[in-house]
């Protein structure tokens, strides 16, 4: 079986790939996925298919070239903490952003039960406006 850092690390590799069926291969049917207050996609969004449509299908309507970029995962057993950058940018403007982030994920039987997001939406409403 593997760990919680493998399947958190198999999924921001499922990402680089754009691979979405694979991101969400270990997602449990009733994640909590919490995107942070003042992110265009705020809220807690509930299964996979709520957080597809409500987060990375409205990320890519409205960004270009939208990414996370992993610089270093953080093990602490059924908690890992990704930590990286978002670069994008918003369509709408045509303003880059670049925001520091922190993913947190409760990982739980073998699948993805929690995702919390932190960052710094000052950087991302100010390539919005």
């Amino acid at each position: 079986m593997r760990t919680p850092h493998q399947i958190v690390a198999d999924h921001y590799a499922a990402s680089d790939r754009q691979d979405l069926d694979a991101m969400f291969a270990d997602v449990s049917d009733d994640v909590q996925w919490t995107e942070m207050a003042g992110f265009p996609c705020a809220g807690t969004h509930v299964g996979p298919a709520q957080v597809i449509e409500k987060v990375f299908k409205a990320l890519g309507a409205e960004w270009e070239g939208y990414r996370f970029v992993l610089e270093r995962l953080v093990d602490g057993g059924d908690t890992v903490v990704g930590i990286g950058d978002y670069h994008g940018r918003n369509r709408a403007t045509g303003k880059t952003m670049h925001a520091r982030v922190t993913h947190v994920w409760q990982v739980q039987g073998g699948k993805v039960r929690r995702f919390e997001q932190f960052t710094d939406t000052l950087l991302v409403a100010r390539a919005m406006q």
